[in-house]
């Protein structure tokens, strides 16, 4: 997989279920979920009575804007994995084409609740590593496919300061997957473990319920010690 920057490509509900090992207990506090671009996570959550903020520099895009960017990014992404499709298990997704159907209804579900998650303040346009929240006003905050998956574009430094800010604001912090876009476990895993340490927060790998790309089995987990 071969790409230049961040890109918006939004996963389900029940594939956030499963990435953070999220119980009924989890669903019921407040949760952050950092750089969710076009996922359906927040619009189903919220759906069934739960209390989630999202926060990506996307949500800077009127509905229409993130529609077109969808498409841009859809038809580029297709042909790659169609390319790469022996980097992935084929399993709970059997195919690209499900693949590609899975996504887009996630990112549909998204765009019909995007206007109105915006204006009740739950679409927030915001960024990593200066973040609009008082400390520990999250439970919970989930960052799915950004840390360490872009470990290129985004340097140790960068990764020190995300979670300096994200342990900031909540009590406690998953991230998936552990491994870059090439499929190779992140250099930083053992750096920003050991960094947590010396400030006196926990960190801890635990293995998850889901895999799409080889490899990622894993999240971290880190919150106060």
């Amino acid at each position: 997989m071969e790409l230049h920057s961040v890109v918006p490509w939004g996963r389900s509900f029940a594939e956030y279920k499963r990435m953070f090992c999220l119980t009924e207990a989890d669903l019921n506090k407040s949760i952050l979920g950092c750089g969710d671009g076009p996922a359906s996570f927040n619009a189903e959550l919220t759906q069934q009575g739960g209390k989630v903020t999202s926060i990506d520099p996307a949500y800077a895009f009127s509905a229409d804007q993130f529609s077109q960017c969808i498409k841009l990014v859809y038809n580029e992404i297709m042909p790659q994995m169609a390319k790469t499709k022996d980097n992935y298990v084929w399993e709970d997704i059997p195919s690209v084409d499900a693949l590609g159907e899975i996504r887009m209804s996630a990112m549909n579900t998204f765009l019909a609740d995007y206007e109105s998650g915006k204006q009740q303040g739950r679409y927030l346009n915001a960024a990593l590593p200066s973040l609009p929240f008082d400390e520990h006003q999250f439970e919970l905050a989930l960052c799915s496919h950004y840390l360490f998956l872009y470990s290129e574009q985004v340097n140790l430094l960068q990764h020190l300061d995300a979670l300096r800010e994200l342990t900031r604001i909540a009590n406690e912090v998953r991230i998936y997957p552990l491994v870059t876009l090439s499929g190779e476990p992140s250099p930083y895993i053992e750096p920003v473990m050991d960094w947590l340490g010396a400030n006196n927060l926990r960190s801890q790998l635990r293995p998850c319920q889901y895999q799409f790309q080889k490899g990622a089995t894993q999240m971290l987990v880190a919150g106060v010690a």
